[in-house]
């Protein structure tokens, strides 16, 4: 069975400022089980990285010659099964502390790439868990994109100037 490649360029969204997350993950669960998914961003998405590893995806990574990143995601050997996004059922009311707190330092990290690290966090939180993002500034574009995946955020200013966004599912 020959393999078709599928290219997949958020540099474009990125330099937009526009979050590419739900694009990639789109494309992944569109992949025939014959199909590798190439991604062209302007920076290596490492934090993807463990995030398709969890779905069964392989990765190699590059730097070419105009400065940006090629990866290639192919399923791993014998893993033919389609990708199935995680679930996570919201937190009960019953229960409103969080059951493990996973803290994420998005912090020394150029936009954005923070906002990337933070999404792909919270793509495989688990039910109950809390996500406690540090950074360097206030993430006004993060809480639509929290919205949309079915997620609440708040900030907290701290004494250094940064601050602490504490993620839950809704």
């Amino acid at each position: 069975m020959s393999e078709k490649v599928v290219t997949l360029d958020v540099r474009e969204d990125l330099r937009n400022g526009r979050e590419p997350f739900s694009k990639v993950m789109g494309a992944v669960a569109k992949l025939q089980p014959n199909e590798k998914l190439r991604m062209l961003a302007p920076f290596e998405p490492t934090p993807l990285f463990s995030v398709l590893g969890n779905q069964g995806f392989e990765h190699e990574s590059k730097q070419i010659s105009s400065g940006n990143w090629e990866v290639l995601f192919t399923r791993r050997s014998g893993e033919v099964t389609k990708f199935v996004p995680p679930v996570r059922p919201p937190c009960s009311a019953a229960n409103p502390e969080p059951t493990e707190i996973i803290d994420v330092d998005a912090r020394g990290l150029e936009p954005p790439q923070p906002m990337v690290k933070i999404l792909e966090a919270v793509a495989v939180l688990p039910a109950g868990a809390e996500l406690r993002a540090h950074m360097e500034r206030r993430p006004m574009h993060l809480y639509a994109q929290l919205e949309e995946r079915g997620f609440a955020g708040e900030s907290e200013e701290q004494n250094d100037g940064s601050y602490i966004t504490k993620i839950r599912h809704r």
